[in-house]
């Protein structure tokens, strides 16, 4: 059955996930603020409607949107990122907006270029409507695109969210050439750092170890083709952060999102070295390589306590 799918966002990540959808037999309308029609116009009749768009543009396209008051609507967001004005995710911002609606998230390990190139990719759907989560995982599910569900679309929402900024330290770690046990390290500890604030927030533990949140944070913290890890990379070679982002090929969120985490954390309390220190970084507050002398110098303690 033919499935009405609205694209809102037609940069890499929302071509993708439009070609995707269309290549399984759906039609596909991809909207960005340059097309001609507008937001109105290709969202009125839409079943399903993908929000890919940066985190600033979520809280615009959402009220544009406001006119649509079928329930049976079902919302897809794959921005991955924290709103600075009231610290919301994507999909708290959207649930807000559509009460009646269901929202999924979508997240996983899905550099775009590589998967428009036809390399085999998995991701996964969450949402507290596991019936909606089902439908969107069959609309983009094919042999070169896996798609599992979750109940937890807060851990798969914040697992894809907090990786960015963890990919910024790990493009740091290459930067300065500090090898594969500092890079090994730097991940597993960013991991358990995700795990402690995911955990504090609500989320459960066992979404971290899967596609959204190990998986996504695996990509990005080696692949070149992540704009957070070129974000550190640059850095780490002497270049200052208006000339990286100037030249970047979107929007690299996890600078955004490691100002809000440290707000958020610092106000409740939570443990963030490896974010605090990417954020001191960001603001030109510490060198690359004081940055990762101050992690290396902190108090020991036990591995396994993720409180710590």
């Amino acid at each position: 059955m033919e499935t009405k799918i609205t694209v809102i966002g037609a940069g890499a990540w929302g071509t993708t996930l439009a070609s995707l959808a269309k290549a399984n037999g759906h039609q596909v309308r991809l909207w960005s603020r340059q097309s001609s029609a507008t937001l109105a116009d290709v969202s009125a009749d839409a079943d399903i409607i993908v929000s890919a768009v940066s985190m600033k543009g979520v809280r615009p396209v959402v009220e544009q949107l406001r006119f649509l008051q079928r329930k049976e609507v079902i919302f897809v967001t794959a921005t991955k990122g924290l709103d600075p004005s009231t610290t919301c995710t994507p999909s708290q911002i959207w649930q807000a907006a559509f009460p009646a609606n269901s929202v999924v998230v979508l997240a996983g390990p899905n550099l775009s270029k590589e998967i428009q190139a036809g390399l085999p990719a998995a991701t996964v759907v969450g949402s507290k409507d596991l019936t909606a989560a089902k439908l969107v995982q069959i609309l983009f599910n094919s042999t070169r695109f896996r798609v599992y569900t979750n109940d937890d679309p807060l851990g798969v929402e914040l697992g894809g969210t907090l990786k960015n900024v963890m990919a910024i330290a790990a493009g740091t770690c290459d930067g300065l050439q500090l090898g594969t046990n500092a890079k090994a390290a730097l991940v597993t500890r960013g991991l358990a750092e995700i795990i402690r604030i995911g955990n504090h927030w609500g989320a459960k533990t066992d979404t971290f170890y899967g596609l959204s949140g190990l998986g996504d944070l695996l990509a990005t913290c080696n692949s070149p083709l992540s704009r957070n890890y070129q974000v550190g990379y640059g850095l780490a070679i002497g270049k200052n952060l208006t000339e990286i982002l100037t030249h970047l090929e979107g929007t690299a969120e996890g600078v955004n999102t490691s100002q809000v985490l440290v707000q958020l954390a610092n106000e409740q309390g939570i443990y963030i070295p490896i974010s605090a220190q990417v954020d001191r970084l960001l603001k030109g507050e510490v060198t690359p390589q004081a940055a990762v002398n101050s992690l290396m110098l902190r108090d020991v303690k036990p591995e396994t306590d993720l409180s710590l």
